[in-house]
């Protein structure tokens, strides 16, 4: 009944298309996050044992700064499609990579105080944050040329 009443009415149709084509963009940004989400809250005994320490830190700080980086990127791409200014654009890149860099933060507390085997590492967070500010670079210089 609800599906007939939209394809009656030109501005819903016209309101629900723009929300099929806003989020056909970030279809990718949206499954990496929840992705991510989903490995960030896997409790500690589940995760693969590595090497020894040293390895595991670098490494793994590596791939925090690869996830988020990737992460942001992904979020940032289709604001580069748009019609708004280079300015605006920019302005978009740094509020995605502010606000991933603070989900980033969010995440080490839940897996602090809510995943078992899991703890907060402020290397991980600052891991996260460099990540989003290097896809902030690359997208501000590659992304709008």
């Amino acid at each position: 009944m609800l599906s007939v009443f939209i394809r009656r009415s030109p501005f819903l149709v016209l309101v629900m298309t723009q929300i099929k084509t806003f989020f056909r963009g970030y279809n990718p940004a949206i499954i990496w996050w929840v992705i991510v989400l989903i490995l960030m809250c896997t409790p500690g005994k589940a995760l693969p044992k590595l090497g020894s320490w040293t390895d595991l830190i670098s490494l793994d700080k590596i791939i925090h700064l690869s996830i988020f980086g990737l992460m942001a990127y992904l979020f940032m791409r289709p604001f580069s499609y748009n019609d708004l200014t280079v300015q605006h654009k920019k302005n978009h890149f740094l509020k995605i990579a502010i606000a991933l860099s603070i989900w980033g933060l969010t995440i080490e507390f839940i897996q602090h105080f809510f995943i078992s085997g899991r703890s907060f590492d402020v290397y991980d967070f600052i891991a996260d944050a460099v990540g989003c500010f290097a896809a902030y670079i690359y997208s501000k210089n590659y992304l709008l040329k």
